[in-house]
C-alpha cells in the first residue's frame, strides 16, 4: 500500500477474506486422501483460526460494546460459530470419505457468504460506528493477534 493511505481494519481484514476464499476453493478442487487436500485444509483451518480471534477480539468486541453494533456481530459470531462445526466435522471425516468433500463445499459456501455479508453489510455498518483513529488502531491489534496465530512456516508453502 502506498505511504499515503493508512491501513485501516478494513483493510487488513480483507487481506485475510482474500486469502480465505482463494484456500476454500483450491481445497474443493482437490480429491481423495491426497497431500494437496491435507496440505490446503491445514492451511484452511489456520487461516480461519488467526482471523476469527483476531476478528472476534478486535474487530467485533469493539463493536458489541455499542448499540448499533450489537445485532451484526451476533450474527457474524453465529457464522464463525457455524464455521468450526464444519471444521470439526470436516477434521473428524477421513479425507476420502464420500461426504467430506460434500462438507467441503458447505464450508467454502458458508466462508464466502460470510466474507460477502461482512464486506457488503457489516463493514459498511461499522464504518459509520468506528472512528477514523478506531479503524486505524484496531488494525494493528488485530494484524499483531493474527500474526500470534498463522503458521507462517505454512503460508509460505501455498502451491501456485
Amino acid at each position: 500500500m502506498s505511504q499515503s493511505k493508512q491501513v485501516t481494519i478494513f483493510d487488513v481484514l480483507k487481506f485475510s477474506h482474500e486469502k480465505q476464499r482463494e484456500l476454500s476453493d483450491k481445497l474443493i478442487e482437490t480429491t481423495g486422501d491426497s497431500e494437496e487436500r491435507r496440505h490446503y485444509f491445514s492451511l484452511l483451518k489456520n487461516e480461519l483460526f488467526a482471523h476469527a480471534v483476531a476478528e472476534d477480539r478486535y474487530f467485533y468486541i469493539p463493536l458489541m460494546m455499542t448499540d448499533a453494533g450489537l445485532n451484526i456481530t451476533r450474527h457474524a459470531l453465529s457464522e464463525h460459530h457455524e464455521i468450526d462445526e464444519l471444521l470439526e466435522q470436516l477434521t473428524d471425516k477421513e479425507f476420502n470419505n464420500s461426504g467430506w468433500l460434500s462438507l467441503a463445499k458447505q464450508l467454502r459456501k458458508l466462508v464466502h457468504h460470510h466474507l460477502e455479508e461482512e464486506e457488503h453489510k457489516f463493514f459498511q455498518q461499522s464504518g459509520k460506528i468506528l472512528n477514523d483513529a478506531e479503524k486505524l488502531s484496531l488494525a494493528k491489534k488485530y494484524q499483531h493477534e493474527y500474526d500470534k496465530y498463522i503458521d507462517k512456516d505454512k503460508m509460505s508453502l501455498v502451491k501456485s
